[in-house]
């Protein structure tokens, strides 16, 4: 099934606008919604998971009218948002059997099978009778995939989902949502270029409320090829390189000086060498409002 959002805004009464005619159309798999804090992101998110009405447009979900018929869309979705309290002293085993009875589980032996795949798919069984609240982040992460999948959701929200974990838990958790990918729609929300490229085969770079890029991440640096290019920089000369040139991101080298990388249509002078693309440079040309 696919998803569908067309033309869709969201003003809020302080009168920032947080999306501005946004149109999607998201497949099975794996897609990325990348995007700096205070893109619109989470306000997308929340718009498709029901939890808040935009002023405008339309969202769709295989034949379901997601503004009219929320209740269908809740029975096929999984969210996961940014931030999710638990219930003290309570093991995932049995907040999971408390979670799949309001789901509508109503056999026993039913709930330990489906509460014994997702503990196993989320890599929690070996703790599963630890209490949830002393979980670290990525594990509380990884419980909230769990508790999410008992429905068997055909459409997957994640909303920053890796925020706050360190590398390690952060490693596991991209690994727990690319096995589901494979069978849901998942839309990942993130500002984190390199949870993108790991994981997505589509991507969306949003930033004040618009929708700057769709593709897939080799179609945006393709479209770039020719047009990056990089040269090594004193510090001291940063301030002067940024108001000459379209520097998209620069790197310190172990000597104290900079490399940077620019966005040009043709090479900016003779001292800056090509640079092949990469998807943090589709990026940052995005954001910088230039056509990929």
């Amino acid at each position: 099934m696919r998803l569908t959002i067309q033309n869709l805004s969201k003003t809020y009464k302080n009168g920032v606008k947080a999306l501005d005619d946004v149109s999607l159309e998201i497949g099975a798999g794996m897609f990325g919604l990348l995007g700096p804090n205070g893109a619109g992101k989470s306000t997308l998110m929340r718009t498709v998971a029901t939890l808040q009405k935009p002023d405008s447009g339309s969202i769709s979900f295989g034949d379901v009218d997601v503004l009219k018929d929320q209740l269908s869309l809740r029975k096929v979705l999984g969210y996961l948002p940014q931030e999710f309290g638990v219930y003290p002293n309570f093991s995932a085993e049995d907040l999971l059997d408390y979670f799949a009875r309001l789901k509508g589980v109503s056999q026993k032996a039913d709930r330990k099978k489906l509460i014994q795949e997702v503990l196993e798919i989320t890599n929690l069984w070996d703790v599963r009778k630890k209490s949830v609240s002393g979980y670290s982040g990525g594990m509380k992460q990884r419980f909230g995939i769990a508790q999410l999948l008992l429905n068997n959701p055909k459409l997957i929200i994640v909303d920053e989902p890796t925020a706050g974990l360190d590398p390690a838990e952060r490693h596991r958790f991209l690994n727990v949502l690319r096995e589901i990918g494979a069978n849901h729609t998942v839309i990942f929300s993130t500002h984190i270029v390199d949870d993108v490229r790991e994981l997505c085969h589509e991507i969306g770079i949003l930033n004040g409320g618009k929708v700057l890029f769709r593709g897939t991440p080799g179609e945006g640096e393709a479209a770039l090829k020719g047009k990056i290019w990089m040269r090594i920089i004193e510090r001291e000369d940063a301030e002067a390189f940024m108001k000459d040139f379209k520097v998209l991101s620069s790197n310190y080298n172990p000597d104290n000086t900079l490399n940077i990388r620019v966005y040009s249509e043709e090479q900016p002078n003779e001292t800056f060498v090509p640079a092949t693309p990469g998807l943090e440079d589709v990026y940052f040309v995005a954001l910088k409002n230039e056509t990929i």
